[in-house]
Formats: C-alpha cells, structure tokens, sequence
C-alpha cells in the first residue's frame, strides 16, 4: 500500500532544521534516509536539524571528504554519509557500507544515495530538497516512505 508523500516547504535554514528535527524525533531506530537534491539544496542543514532531533549537540559537517561522520545518541549512533566520491556500489561494499545500513539500532542519512541505488534497503526513506528561492533560503522538502507490506 501506498503512502502519502509529506510535503514541506521552508522559508529559511531553521525551519528546514526545526522540521527535520521534528521527523528525527518520529522515526524508529534503524530508520535509513536517502537526501536527494542538487548541490546547494540544503542536505546537510536537513542533516543537522535531523541530529539536533536526535539530541545530537555537537556541530554537524558534510562528511564529503571522510564519506561518513559517526555521531553517539541516546539510542544508539547516527550515521551521516556523503556519497558523492563513490562511483558505484562496488565502492561502498569496500568501505564496510552495510554496516550502515542494516544497524538496528543506528539513524543513518545517506547525502548522494544515487550512487548505490541498487544496495538501498527496502525500507529506506526518500527525502528530496529542492530549492525554490535561493536567495531566501525557500526549499520544498518531499519525503516518501516505503510501500507498507499488506
């Protein structure tokens, strides 16, 4: 069955942080997130609000250089990735990409997801930023949850 898509739309970096936040706060452990969007978009500010909703205090980076930036919380870790310097799925099962994925206990965010769509768990959610206003910081966020097993 089908779910709904949510649609946001933000008018500044706090609230496109506050709102992933407050999906942060929603979602169960081992919930696995994929942000598509251009360059700009605002991935890693839906990355940081996402950690703040986690209760995640210290700074969060893009992990583009080191691919993946560890993060502890209550529930266990959050994982932030930046795919963009992986070319194929190959890639990731070399750096240990399924332990990532399949963490029960971890929140894992993929920034770049494109690059292994063929390894992406069933159940990984699809976020998509979109900016509509640069220069205000406007951005339309779609998240699209897995088909529900009837």
């Amino acid at each position: 069955m089908k779910t709904e898509p949510l649609v946001f739309e933000s008018n500044s970096t706090e609230e496109t942080e506050k709102w992933a936040g407050e999906l942060a706060s929603k979602l169960p452990s081992g919930s696995v997130l994929a942000l598509h969007g251009n360059l700009g978009a605002g991935k890693t500010v839906f990355a940081r609000g996402f950690a703040r909703g986690l209760g995640i205090t210290e700074p969060i980076s893009s992990p583009t250089f080191t691919i993946v930036q560890e993060y502890p919380y209550s529930k266990g870790m959050f994982y932030h990735l930046d795919l963009y310097r992986i070319d194929h799925s190959d890639s990731a099962y070399a750096f240990g990409i399924d332990e990532f994925l399949y963490d029960p206990d971890a929140m894992t965010l993929i920034e770049w997801p494109e690059r292994i769509a063929d390894i992406l768990p069933e159940t990984v959610i699809h976020v998509t930023l979109e900016a509509l206003n640069e220069m205000e910081d406007k951005r339309r966020i779609t998240v699209e949850f897995p088909e529900k097993k009837s």
